[in-house]
């Protein structure tokens, strides 16, 4: 495979050299053909993800589907007026001159996805990286092989392998994708394997952004409205079976209203999903046996106020409240990344600080209150990637709003125009005018110092 790889990597190298993929018209006319092909194959993408973890056709196109169509649609439109050289204002240092930032792309891209929403965290990078003008390699998630293989097979009906190229494979085929030197890397997944990207980066000088995760909290003070909180965090923390990196992973409830909530956790779980949740066509299930015995296990001498029964022939998890586990507690140890949802009670806002602050910073926070002095505190006392208030998730869905973390939960943003901005090297340039050329800065400097000051000082 090692020979393929450098084949690969040499023929992007040299198709990006031989600039075509520099053309705005050339961009657009890429974007529109994947665009094409995604409609043409969609019933078999949503088959796909169905056959890798059960998903439901409606999450599949809330979730994979109708978000890359939507950043398609964004990028094609808007491409020509934000590949435009942007002429900023001139410093009077260089007077006379016109300045402008121009919009380059870094070149070979490797794009590494994850398997929780396989197809939608594999094209929105890809679409930046085509709208930027680069050529980009992806390697789609082993663990889920059926939407993987539709992925090759529509990268293969659109593009050239010198253009785009879908790498299949396992840990070592990550391995040595990341030995190799890359213009940029954009990596979606664990805390753990970001770490490995960077230092893998860290090695040529390659610019990286890194989607990861953590232990995302959600606030319910007394005055928010509990009723519509349950409702709206059971959507939100079960989506892909709670595999995901912007779920609620633990909930931190005034006392007073605790039970209360609870109480309409686990009505609203048998709304959305009945009496049994195994029985449901839009419940998911966890992605294999590993991830589904690590679940298990945070389950194990817990308090279950709901849920908590499993079946390992499945991978399935019952939606599931851990009522007031220990903070050492496996469950309450990393990112859960499931449908199990610790559930903590607080007395005093010194409670919340203490238990957010025992954790790296997180992808988001989540805040249900209607007291505008309490939220705006939150808001203002801790750092996090993104969040919203007495909602949770739904700020990922608008391309307006940059997604990304921050400290331990990643590095760089995307979406929208930062979709394209975060494939896009902005270049600085200076045109200097040939009719005028102050002899101050030229040397000998002699006698000039004063002159050099007074002009500091005023332009």
């Amino acid at each position: 495979m090692k020979n393929d790889l450098d084949n690969i990597i040499n023929a992007q190298r040299n198709f990006f050299n031989a600039q075509e993929t520099k053309s705005i018209p050339y961009r657009i006319a890429a974007l529109k053909r994947l665009r094409s092909e995604i409609h043409k194959r969609e019933a078999d993408i949503h088959k796909a993800v169905h056959q890798d973890f059960k998903k439901s056709e409606f999450e599949s196109v809330l979730s994979e589907t109708g978000i890359v169509e939507k950043e398609l649609n964004l990028l094609i439109k808007k491409l020509a007026s934000w590949s435009r050289p942007q002429r900023v204002k001139s410093s009077m240092l260089n007077f006379p001159s016109s300045d402008y930032i121009y919009k380059d792309p870094y070149g070979t891209v490797l794009i590494i996805a994850p398997w929780n929403y396989p197809f939608q965290l594999a094209m929105v990078p890809l679409i930046g990286a085509i709208a930027a003008g680069n050529t980009a390699v992806v390697k789609p998630s082993e663990l889920t092989p059926h939407t993987s293989s539709v992925i090759v097979e529509i990268c293969n009906a659109v593009f050239e392998e010198e253009y785009v190229a879908v790498v299949e494979g396992g840990v070592e085929i990550s391995t040595e994708l990341l030995s190799k030197k890359w213009d940029y890397i954009f990596f979606t997944g664990s805390v753990f394997v970001g770490k490995i990207v960077a230092k893998a980066a860290a090695e040529h000088l390659t610019p990286v952004t890194l989607e990861l995760g953590g232990k995302n909290p959600c606030i319910i003070d007394h005055s928010a409205k509990i009723k519509l909180a349950a409702k709206r965090l059971v959507w939100a923390k079960f989506l892909n079976g709670g595999q995901t990196c912007v779920a609620p992973d633990y909930i931190l409830v005034d006392n007073k209203i605790k039970a209360d909530f609870i109480k309409y956790y686990d009505l609203e779980i048998k709304n959305a999903y009945g009496e049994n949740p195994k029985n449901s066509p839009d419940y998911p299930r966890i992605i294999n046996k590993k991830n589904f015995e690590r679940l298990e296990k945070m389950l194990v001498g817990e308090q279950i106020a709901v849920g908590g029964t499993t079946d390992a022939s499945e991978n399935y998890i019952a939606p599931t409240i851990i009522d007031q586990p220990a903070m050492d507690s496996e469950v309450m140890k990393d990112e859960i990344f499931g449908p199990i949802l610790p559930v903590l009670g607080y007395n005093n806002e010194q409670e919340i600080d203490q238990i957010i602050r025992s954790y790296d910073k997180s992808l988001s926070l989540y805040v249900f209150s209607t007291r505008k002095s309490f939220v705006k505190k939150i808001l203002s006392t801790y750092s996090f990637g993104g969040g919203v208030i007495n909602d949770a998730i739904v700020y990922y869905a608008n391309p307006n709003l940059p997604f990304g973390g921050v400290g331990n939960s990643g590095i760089g943003g995307y979406h929208g125009k930062q979709t394209f901005d975060t494939f896009t090297h902005n270049k600085a340039i200076s045109k200097r005018a040939n009719w005028l050329d102050a002899p101050i800065r030229y040397a000998p400097y002699k006698g000039k110092l004063g002159q050099l000051r007074l002009f500091l000082k005023w332009f």
